[in-house]
């Protein structure tokens, strides 16, 4: 195969990261819960290594004097995306400098705006060594920042204002019961535009949000490790629960959803980020029934494709006009695509990720392109 196509052919079922389906809830859909973190490693993850390890069954971001971070990154989850969704983890934070300060968070509904650095945009719930933040809802490189303290129900409404409509308690009851250099539970209730956050049983905050040109329904998870002084950030037992589909797709739903152009938004090899320099947001992918026609320049491939949604993840095979092949699992929506294939012989991939460990495994991130 060409040495462009492999990257091409993956737009076929890459996803952009941020741009994802909302997953709702309905009385005839089963909550299924899961653990998102194995308790061993950061498969499913991906971060910056030199500040996220695994130590004694938690995941652990760290920053030090020495090796200062310029600014806020994050470990982001890579095993799907979160629409309406329960998420219960333990989390302890630490401070390792004079001036007390920790400061962390977990994103949820939120967007990779930086793949090279690992920065995610978009709800977070806060928390911190003080006695101000745990707790509250902050809108990460956004506009609107923090957008409910602690012991407050607000409404963003249409017109995007901040209305304060009601009282959970007082800020300094929450914080007291909040354990400082230890685990805390945390716990985060996402259901359409209702926001609500609790820490170890208590109610943190509630936050309804009607302004739809800045509100989100669906995203990436992640948590954070803020910049500035040294400092240590532990979490464990993530569980994410979430309704099941009511049925599974057929493979003509899904061949019928792909139908269009696709652009590229990111890609990943060897467990990092491909660089910019790649240029891979030229390359559009349009597909017409089971075939597939890449636009690389001026560059043209040409293949088919056959989906298998039955099973889970769904799968994927891509056949080049070459002749060859390619195993890849893949989830879709109405505007977004992802794609994880093997490359080189390599056995069908199992989840959406990449590693060292495994070079001939590619993830492809990718938007519909409008007209």
């Amino acid at each position: 195969m060409k040495n462009g196509s492999w990257i091409v052919l993956a737009l076929l079922t890459g996803a952009s990261l941020g741009l994802v389906a909302n997953i709702g809830s309905s009385a005839e859909a089963e909550a299924v819960e899961r653990e998102i973190f194995n308790g061993h490693d950061l498969t499913g993850w991906t971060g910056n290594p030199k500040l996220w390890s695994v130590k004694d069954g938690a995941i652990v971001g760290q920053t030090t004097a020495e090796d200062p971070i310029k600014g806020n990154t994050f470990l982001i989850w890579t095993n799907g995306y979160v629409g309406d969704f329960e998420l219960r983890c333990q989390f302890k934070i630490v401070p390792n400098n004079n001036q007390g300060f920790a400061n962390s968070g977990i994103q949820y509904r939120s967007k990779v705006l930086d793949t090279n650095n690992w920065v995610m945009g978009g709800y977070q719930a806060d928390m911190e060594a003080g006695d101000n933040y745990t707790g509250i809802l902050y809108e990460e490189r956004m506009t609107r920042a923090i957008m409910a303290e602690r012991g407050q129900k607000v409404v963003w409404d249409k017109d995007c204002k901040k209305q304060v409509t009601g009282s959970l308690g007082k800020a300094e009851e929450i914080q007291a019961a909040i354990r400082k250099r230890d685990w805390n539970d945390y716990v985060i209730v996402a259901r359409s535009n209702h926001l609500q956050h609790f820490i170890n049983g208590k109610q943190t905050v509630d936050v309804t949000d009607d302004c739809e040109s800045k509100r989100a329904m669906s995203g990436v998870l992640g948590l954070q490790l803020h910049a500035g002084q040294p400092m240590r950030v532990e979490f464990k037992n993530l569980r994410l629960k979430q309704a099941a589909a009511p049925k599974a797709a057929t493979a003509a739903e899904d061949l019928h959803s792909l139908q269009g152009t696709w652009q590229v938004v990111s890609a990943e090899a060897n467990g990092k980020p491909l660089p910019a320099a790649e240029n891979l947001t030229n390359i559009l992918v349009v597909l017409t029934g089971n075939s597939y026609r890449t636009i690389n320049k001026n560059s043209v491939d040409r293949g088919t494709f056959t989906l298998d949604p039955s099973q889970s993840p769904k799968q994927m095979d891509i056949k080049s006009a070459e002749g060859e092949t390619l195993p890849a699992i893949y989830e879709c929506g109405p505007d977004y695509l992802r794609v994880c294939y093997a490359r080189d012989g390599a056995d069908r991939p199992t989840s959406f990720s990449t590693s060292s460990d495994e070079p001939r495994m590619l993830l492809i991130d990718y938007k519909r392109k409008k007209d």
